[in-house]
């Protein structure tokens, strides 16, 4: 009888069509799916069919619908590794693992235990035991469970039938390429955006925001941004500043642009209702606020009280949007920062607004409640944002950050990992959730160094800075209420390891912007789990502690314990003196057949880095190495016309026992400022062996 009942509550639904869209990508289509309402998010466009599937094909998800409801499955190989899921606490293997894609605001990770979180990765990764890959996507926004088990991948959904993309290739790093063909890849972000950035909640008044710039300039510790949490706000409505404490934007701005920083301000989505204020008049004036199922004006408890939230379906609302950015921006704001999008609402029983709320859509987006939008209600307004900070400042690359975003909403912002703790088990879990959301396409993400809720030691504060100095994106940051959080604020000790690791960072500029490139052309990730080093390693399958930058460089943080690490030459590396022998640093290590490019020490990404350029170089057992070089002029599009330099470098060991290390291939029009000179180290297990010279004639060193 159970099982006659289990038959009643759900039936399997047949395709309509199952066809290859890429090279081993197929899609498949439920028999019922219409597009014109359930429109796909995830993906940059859509993609071409190519026709069916091979005859020997093996991934065939199947569709069910269970209480009216749509879901699917996919059965997975025997002894498969798991990953992805998007922005997920946890392990980085996520076999038996179970999440709920429903945006939430979750401080400290504590609502379901951590399950849900403030994004949406409908997507997960599968790497069998001999390296080979594949991935699965289920194309809808709607609330749903992922679970993952040994034997399947299951996803329930409370929405409509969707559409599902399976990729099949050689290798995981293949398979992340076919999920950035599938929702595309981030825009290139401005230099500085690489760069540390220093934030809390909040840095008032304006003298007070100087302050702390000016003590980085003072103690040479190295940073870029300077951020501006919601109390700049008049009163908490956003696109408005407080006239006592921030009078004169325009003047802190260009006070923190002559210092070298650029900052990054904060822009919520709600906005107070008030019949004077301007947001919420014009918003009012264009009919631009998600409505209830009665369809009034929906009202929700934020920051400024009672507020009325953009219904981002509607294309007027976007324009409208897009709009309040240009006044805001011409006060010399440099990045913005969209926050509390899933939206968080207070004094509500789910934290946000009714699931029956209405979205009036339009263009291709179909009218519809809440529920079938709330994952993507802050991906819908960063991709506004986006469209209103180009139309204002065209010349120039958006830096958007987000906490609320879907999968393929890299196209349009940044993130990073929420309200995390100041606890030693957040820096640590920062690791997997870091690489995770790599491996689900957003390659450009960090987590709130030295923790943003509660108080860190001075020592957990040393520790934390020594790893974040490596995310792609590094900025520290500290609730309201909270002890200070700046490098310089737990003794001289602490001080002296914090400047230490931020110089370790900006030594590597020259290579995390190779990568960012990288990130740009293909969706690699920035930050990559070790087994990246060797897929066909099981024993790599699980390591969360240990992780590569690119595919040269390997970080142990001194808190590892044991971690499994790749097999091959992996050489010590020391970047700055000293590093190598502090107790807090991590363990850098060389690939063998690397060569990674590196910069001087700088305070900030307006100095030159390149002069001079210098060439990390660890040859393989065949006495080979390269690696690759990517600049330009770090704020602007012209890169895209070829204003850029792309330099590919080898070097090979000699017969009489020399190194010789040169350009083979240049790109782009763009003259770094290094002009081909360059010192070149070789890294070797007896030392550093290194000369200088010309890298088009070729430089030698002696080994």
């Amino acid at each position: 009888m159970l099982c006659f009942t289990g038959w009643l509550s759900a039936h399997n639904v047949k395709m309509e069509k199952e066809v290859i869209v890429g090279d081993g990508i197929a899609k498949f289509v439920p028999k019922g799916f219409n597009l014109s309402q359930m429109p796909s998010f995830a993906l940059k466009a859509e993609p071409q069919e190519k026709g069916m599937l091979p005859s020997n094909w093996q991934l065939y998800p199947i569709v069910e619908k269970k209480k009216g409801h749509a879901s699917a499955y996919l059965d997975v190989p025997q002894g498969t590794s798991l990953y992805g899921g998007g922005e997920v606490t946890g392990p980085l293997l996520r076999n038996g693992q179970s999440i709920k894609l429903w945006n939430t605001d979750s401080g400290a990770y504590s609502v379901d235990n951590g399950k849900r979180l403030y994004q949406s990765h409908p997507w997960v990764m599968g790497v069998r035991p001999d390296g080979t890959s594949f991935g699965i996507l289920f194309d809808t926004p709607y609330k749903a469970k992922l679970t993952t088990t040994d034997e399947r991948i299951n996803f329930e959904t409370e929405g409509e039938l969707f559409r599902i993309f399976v990729i099949d290739r050689e290798s995981p790093q293949a398979v992340i390429k076919g999920l950035a063909e599938l929702i595309g890849t981030m825009p290139m972000v401005p230099r500085w955006a690489l760069g540390y950035q220093q934030c809390r909640f909040s840095y008032t008044p304006a003298s007070r925001v100087i302050e702390v710039a000016d003590t980085f300039r003072i103690k040479r510790i190295p940073c870029d941004v300077m951020w501006m949490d919601i109390d700049y706000m008049d009163g908490y409505r956003i696109f408005t500043f407080n006239p006592q404490t921030f009078p004169d934007p325009a003047a802190l701005n260009r006070d923190l642009h002559i210092r070298g920083f650029h900052s990054a301000w904060m822009i919520d989505p709600g906005a107070k209702v008030d019949s004077t204020y301007f947001v919420y008049k014009s918003g009012t004036a264009n009919d631009v606020w998600v409505k209830t199922a009665q369809g009034k004006e929906f009202h929700g408890d934020a920051w400024p009280g009672a507020c009325a939230f953009p219904d981002f379906t509607q294309p007027k609302t976007v324009r409208w949007w897009a709009d309040l950015y240009k006044d805001f921006l011409d006060r010399g704001v440099d990045g913005v920062w969209n926050d509390v999008n899933e939206p968080q609402i207070s004094n509500t029983p789910t934290g946000t607004m009714p699931e029956d709320n209405k979205h009036l859509g339009g263009d291709k987006i179909p009218a519809g409640p809440h529920l079938k939008y709330h994952n993507v209600y802050g991906y819908l307004m960063v991709k506004a944002s986006r469209e209103g900070i180009m139309k204002a400042r065209p010349q120039n690359r958006p830096f958007i950050l987000t906490r609320s975003n879907f999968l393929g909403g890299q196209r349009f912002a940044a993130t990073w990992t929420g309200d995390n703790a100041s606890w030693e088990s957040h820096m640590t879990m920062s690791v997997p959730m870091i690489l995770t959301l790599g491996l689900s396409g957003q390659p450009f993400s960090g987590a709130d160094v030295g923790g943003f809720l509660f108080n860190p030691d001075a020592d957990l504060f040393g520790r934390w800075m020594a790893l974040g100095a490596f995310y792609p994106f590094s900025r520290g940051h500290a609730c309201a209420g909270t002890i200070n959080k700046e490098p310089w604020a737990f003794g001289q000790k602490v001080e002296d390891v914090s400047r230490m690791a931020l110089e370790r960072r900006y030594v590597l500029l020259p290579y995390y912007y190779t990568l960012l490139h990288e990130a740009s052309e293909t969706g690699m990730p920035i930050m990559r789990p070790v087994f990246f080093a060797d897929p066909k390693d099981t024993l790599l399958r699980a390591e969360e502690q240990a992780f590569l930058i690119g595919e040269n460089l390997l970080v142990v943080p001194e808190w590892a314990q044991n971690p499994a690490l790749p097999k091959g030459i992996w050489r010590n590396l020391s970047l700055i003196p000293g590093d190598d022998k502090d107790s807090y640093q991590a363990k850098l290590k060389i690939r063998g057949g690397a060569i990674i490019p590196t910069g001087k020490i700088i305070q900030n990404t307006n100095e030159k880095s390149l002069d001079p350029l210098t060439l990390l170089v660890c040859l393989d057992e065949k006495g080979e190495a390269h690696g690759t070089l990517y600049w330009d002029e770090g704020d602007n599009w012209s890169f895209k016309d070829g204003n850029y330099s792309f330099q590919h470098f080898t070097a090979i060991r000699t017969a009489d026992n020399k190194a010789q290390v040169k350009i083979i291939q240049k790109k782009g029009k763009y003259i770094t400022e290094n002009n081909d000179m360059a010192i070149v180290k070789i890294v070797i297990d007896k030392g550093i062996y290194q000369a200088s010279g010309n890298l088009v004639e070729g430089i030698e060193v002696q080994l």
